[in-house]
């Protein structure tokens, strides 16, 4: 079941907030994206806070001062908090009742202005965290389009293994090591092979890629013994993400087989600060992913009807080399693709992770894995996008990249936009490579 579209999602509603009309902005009033900030140089605890043009909403402020009363009184207190974890835990009456509230309150007429000095903070002068304590994180494999590529690559006459279109594929990643946007990712160390006739080797990772994903942030979560059905799945969603699973290429070919990913993945995972929730992507449902005709239908426990199942949501990856800021360069657009080409649905997802009782809890992260489309130009990471960095881009000022160097920035971007509809942003996703340790201990 989605979430409804209801008033909150009016194109005509307008905010007192400075920044909140600007067309093409990201943090409309129709958005409402929840986050955990704090005020630069204060030192204070940080609380949880909603974006709304060119500031943040500090929610429990709001409710200290009586501004927030009613059903969304509670959710409201949840949120002075270093985390969004207790509001994620209230489940989505909850939340639904909290956006409307700040709707009422931050609308133009609305009864926050005369408090804008208590309620309000330029977004230059806070600092944004990870948005919730994740207990577990979870990595799907839901495009076909990046699971085909990859595939023929290294199976060229078989790219996609027999389970992958009956079953979500997915592995659990580490949650220790995600980070904020904007945090530096030092280039890991690890045993890569570069040749089936010499023995392996230890160092610097000389493949480092990004993956475009998308996050999936748990709300409500379920007993231990007791699976989620598709139809409810949603219901256990709070909202939504971007995710960079930074991968080193080399390490992972070598040490993938037989169980999969480690330690190619979970040196870092770069998480934006801004949860989109699911209500404020009502407007933008979509169509289920169309499965060619011969593929299998999902088994009964994945069936669920396709009018709503996906989200329209665009996603871009930027980059930018230190000899482009130097220069002043703007960073480059890289790929552009879309969410509505994952072969597994959002609630797919949950169900599957679920159906053998596995509990979810409240702030637990499940990634989409690569998000790449059925061109070049929407592939989501360079191992496709060079295809095994055979074909390197050329960026301006003549550089070429096949995998990632150091002083690399990559910013991931994502948006819906629809005829009708205020265009709500996701922010960004950033992070920039630093070197390797100069040294290994020991």
């Amino acid at each position: 079941m989605t979430a409804p579209v209801d008033h909150t999602h009016d194109s005509a509603l307008r905010s007192w907030v400075p920044g909140a009309d600007a067309p093409g902005g990201e943090f409309p009033i129709q958005n409402l994206p929840f986050g955990v900030f704090r005020r630069r140089g204060t030192g204070g605890a940080p609380r949880v806070g909603v974006a709304i043009g060119d500031r943040v909403c500090d929610v429990a402020a709001a409710a200290e001062r009586g501004l927030i009363a009613g059903d969304a009184r509670a959710a409201a207190e949840a949120c002075a908090s270093d985390s969004l974890n207790a509001l994620m835990g209230m489940g989505p009456e909850a939340a639904r009742a909290l956006r409307h509230a700040l709707v009422e309150l931050l609308r133009e007429g609305g009864s926050g202005e005369r408090h804008a000095d208590r309620l309000l903070a330029p977004m230059a002068d806070v600092e944004l965290f990870v948005p919730s304590r994740v207990g577990g994180y979870t990595d799907f494999y839901a495009s076909i389009y990046h699971a085909t590529n990859v595939g023929s690559m290294f199976r060229p006459d078989n790219p996609l293994l027999p389970n992958y279109k009956y079953v979500p594929i997915g592995y659990h990643g580490r949650a220790s090591s995600i980070v904020a946007s904007g945090t530096e990712v030092r280039r890991p160390w690890g045993q890569t092979r570069n040749s089936p006739d010499a023995p392996p080797q230890f160092g610097p990772s000389r493949r480092l890629d990004y993956e475009l994903e998308v996050g999936l942030y748990v709300g409500a979560g379920n007993a231990l013994g007791e699976p989620v059905p598709v139809s409810s799945a949603e219901s256990h969603l709070f909202g939504l993400g971007l995710v960079n699973d930074w991968s080193a290429r080399d390490v992972q070919t070598w040490e993938y087989q037989p169980l999969g990913p480690f330690l190619a993945k979970n040196f870092a995972t770069t998480v934006s600060p801004w949860v989109v929730t699911m209500d404020a992507l009502a407007p933008f449902r979509a169509p289920a992913f169309a499965r060619p005709t011969g593929d299998p239908a999902p088994l009964a426990y994945l069936a669920q009807p396709a009018e709503a199942a996906g989200v329209d949501l665009t996603l871009e990856v930027w980059l930018s080399t230190a000899a482009m800021r130097a220069n002043g360069t703007a960073p480059m657009l890289v790929s552009r693709g879309s969410f509505t080409h994952m072969y597994w649905s959002v609630a797919q997802l949950v169900a599957h992770h679920t159906s053998n009782g596995c509990n979810l809890q409240p702030g637990d992260l499940l990634a989409s894995g690569t998000v790449s489309g059925p061109d070049k130009e929407s592939r989501g990471c360079l191992l496709e996008r060079t295809w095994k960095g055979t074909e390197p881009l050329t960026l301006p000022g003549g550089e070429t990249r096949a995998f990632l160097e150091d002083g690399d920035e990559v910013v991931l971007r994502g948006y819906c936009e629809r005829a009708g509809r205020a265009r709500i942003g996701f922010g960004e996703c950033r992070g920039r490579i630093a070197p390797a340790a100069a040294t290994f201990p020991g």
